[in-house]
């Protein structure tokens, strides 16, 4: 029996090269269709806010980059925020991000776990490379995130004296997210005709961040609300004007029959 030791963590060689041009990256499909929709919800609820948008790269199975002893590391995370960002510089789309060479580390990663595990817990760094041990030892991840879609059970990690350190929730089972400054939690809900649990955000007022077609509704209903009180208004008015009419009249009729008797009215 062979037995692999592996090396120590503080001799291993960590640099930032940017990804060479003719580097190829793994094109694995994606195993759950309910994936894609819970990066994409998370992505969404961000839009309605510039300041967490701009200069921003808020990406899903996108290529997370470092050298590990010079072999060049890729990771992609199924959902990844990070800000500031260098801009791009090439009309070609970028297809990989390296820190501190192209910007700052990201301030949280995500990984949905699907039936069939991956290496989400691994701290393998000698044969290959885990991606627990990549985001926390290589990257240096302030938050990592994992989450099983099926169940709704989150996990947050803390990088805490260079290790994870699982966090508890708040008292409304929320995660602070530093760098967003918002709160991520399970959701349960139907978008896009998916039923189930969602991760989502919620800022420091405790309000949740709202999805594009749910702010569209909010702002129908309010203008179905402002409408209903303009007829209101307008009925009310009307209503006054007729009930002046009404008065106008009968005092017109009052001073006719007087006059009819011949008494003045003054």
């Amino acid at each position: 029996m062979t037995t692999i030791i592996q090396k120590p963590i503080s001799q291993l060689k960590i640099t930032w090269p940017l990804l060479p041009d003719d580097f190829l990256l793994p094109d694995d499909p994606v195993d759950d269709i309910d994936h894609p929709l819970i990066a994409n919800g998370l992505r969404q609820s961000l839009v309605a806010s510039p300041e967490l948008m701009q200069d921003a790269l808020i990406v899903s199975n996108f290529a997370l980059c470092a050298a590990v002893d010079d072999r060049t590391i890729c990771k992609a995370p199924d959902w990844m925020y990070l800000r500031p960002v260098q801009p791009w510089p090439h009309s070609y789309p970028r297809r990989s991000y390296t820190p501190h060479t192209e910007g700052t580390v990201p301030f949280v990663v995500m990984e949905f776990l699907s039936a069939t595990y991956g290496d989400e817990y691994s701290v393998e760094h000698t044969e290959e490379i885990g991606k627990w041990f990549f985001y926390e030892q290589v990257i240096a991840v302030p938050r990592y995130v994992i989450f099983r879609p099926h169940t709704g059970r989150i996990e947050v990690y803390a990088l805490e004296s260079e290790r994870y350190d699982n966090q508890n929730p708040d008292e409304n089972e929320r995660y602070l997210i530093p760098g967003l400054d918002l709160f991520l939690g399970v959701w349960l809900g139907t978008r896009e005709g998916r039923t189930g649990y969602w991760l989502r955000w919620w800022n420091m007022a405790g309000e949740l961040l709202l999805w594009p077609e749910e702010r569209a509704e909010n702002q129908r209903l309010r203008a179905e609300a402002e409408s209903q009180r303009a007829d209101r208004e307008q009925q009310e008015k009307e209503s006054a004007q007729t009930l002046l009419e009404q008065e106008r009249q009968r005092n017109q009729e009052l001073l006719a029959r007087l006059a009819a008797l011949g008494i003045d009215p003054e």
